[in-house]
């Protein structure tokens, strides 16, 4: 028997996906602007975006919504692409980070839009999907 989306759980999860694919994003465009604005930080007063904890916070940030919304959406729609999409994203924005510093500006951005690329996918699974767990 084919039950009807329990509407309260699809709008927090899809709701949780919008916020994840907004703080991806704007992750991604710090990350790609910081490098060409970094002089120009401390003339307009945002020198404290250039300090590692900004990132680490949108990072983690990140990784706790992300983490959230699809381990609580997967059991809706049972497919693993959007997780394996997430691991892909966090595992480019490690990889900027700690073995190709000369990646960096790429593969952190990449990383960034990698990961509001999963929220995308699971949102759109979700919301297609017919059936409760």
């Amino acid at each position: 028997m084919i039950k009807a989306p329990n509407k309260k759980t699809l709008l927090n999860s899809a709701r949780l996906d919008q916020f994840g694919i907004t703080a991806s994003v704007a992750c991604a465009i710090h990350c790609a602007a910081l490098p060409f604005l970094i002089t120009l930080l401390p003339l307009w007063g945002l020198s404290f975006l250039a300090h590692p904890w900004v990132e680490f916070s949108m990072i983690g940030l990140s990784l706790l919504i992300g983490t959230w919304s699809l381990a609580h959406s997967y059991p809706k729609h049972k497919r693993i692409i959007p997780i394996l999409v997430l691991i892909i994203g966090f595992m480019l924005i490690g990889t900027g980070h700690y073995i190709f510093h000369f990646l960096e500006a790429l593969l952190i951005p990449l990383g960034g839009f990698s990961i509001a690329l999963a929220h995308f996918l699971n949102w759109k699974y979700t919301r297609n999907c017919t059936h409760q767990s």
